[in-house]
């Protein structure tokens, strides 16, 4: 039998256990226990659907960790081709929530509104709205609105890049400074450049055909002395990502801005899902993260 359930998804384990379990054996037993446990913790910390704007897509989740005090915040951008994808999604969410809970970081989920409906310029106004709200919250959720990192994957990592880029387009809507940013695998950098070139046709849906708007859109146009701190993960395996990301970093570091490159070997997909698991890449993002703030560096393991 427990073999069987080693199998199994944890919720219908937890099921199965709890019908037979006035015979289960003592190791069973705690295992169902366990089960139950982390199933009550999960539900427990989580605050869901809080609303940073009127529209039903402007809401985010909060995970909390027990007890927290003074805790930074990360923030996190789902991607999506700016047309699906949701901030509960796993690959966005459990490997993070996983690693950073346990230390003591406040983990915030956000959804924004979607093409067609809304362009990435709004999109990204939704990033700054929902960061300023998370920023009026933190003390009541046990957290330091002056110790936030944004993360974004995919058209995530764009909106964020775009924000990090020139964070004035935050702050007019009420955003705070924030210690820096995280863009995992953007290919649209260089918005401008996609566009004169051939390209996926769902670029013409996100950016149309006004080379204004291209350039307004473009990160890397877009980037300004007062740009904050930037790591940008990039998938060696993708044509187009590493090679945007090195035309932002160089750019950047000419400008005198903190910004980084960081090429992995992994998929588009992997580079979103596996962060947070035990590895050098996740290392790797947490040492960029650390630099920022003793307090976040003492929470991460990571030597000033």
């Amino acid at each position: 039998m427990s073999m069987g359930i080693k199998r199994l998804n944890p919720l219908l384990a937890l099921l199965l256990l709890a019908a037979t379990e006035t015979s289960l054996a003592g190791p069973l037993r705690d295992k169902l226990q366990e089960l139950r446990a982390e199933r009550h913790n999960a539900e427990a910390h989580v605050l869901r659907d809080l609303a940073y704007g009127s529209d039903p897509l402007q809401r985010l989740d909060v995970y909390l960790p027990d007890n927290p005090e003074h805790a930074p915040l990360l923030l996190m951008v789902h991607g999506g081709a700016w047309r699906i994808g949701d901030k509960g999604a796993a690959a966005v969410v459990d490997n993070k929530v996983k690693r950073w809970l346990p230390k003591g970081f406040i983990f915030v989920s956000i959804n924004y509104r979607l093409l067609p409906d809304t362009a990435p310029q709004q999109q990204a106004e939704d990033v700054a709205r929902a960061l300023a709200f998370a920023q009026r919250q933190a003390a009541s959720w046990g957290g330091d609105r002056n110790k936030v990192i944004l993360l974004g994957h995919s058209a995530g990592a764009h909106l964020v890049s775009l924000l990090a880029a020139d964070p004035t387009r935050a702050t007019a809507l009420g955003a705070q400074a924030w210690l820096g940013t995280v863009a995992l695998d953007s290919a649209a950098l260089d918005v401008e450049q996609i566009m004169q070139r051939p390209h996926a046709r769902f670029y013409d849906q996100a950016f149309g055909a006004s080379a204004d708007n291209w350039a307004s859109s473009s990160p890397i146009k877009q980037l300004s002395k007062n740009a904050t701190p930037l790591l940008l993960v990039c998938s060696s395996q993708r044509k187009d990502s590493c090679r945007q990301a090195r035309g932002f970093v160089d750019k950047a570091q000419r400008l005198g801005i903190n910004a980084q490159m960081l090429s992995e070997g992994l998929s588009h997909r992997a580079i979103n899902h596996d962060l947070g698991l035990a590895t050098a890449y996740t290392q790797q993002v947490e040492a960029f993260i650390a630099q920022f703030d003793s307090d976040v560096a003492r929470r991460l393991g990571v030597a000033p």
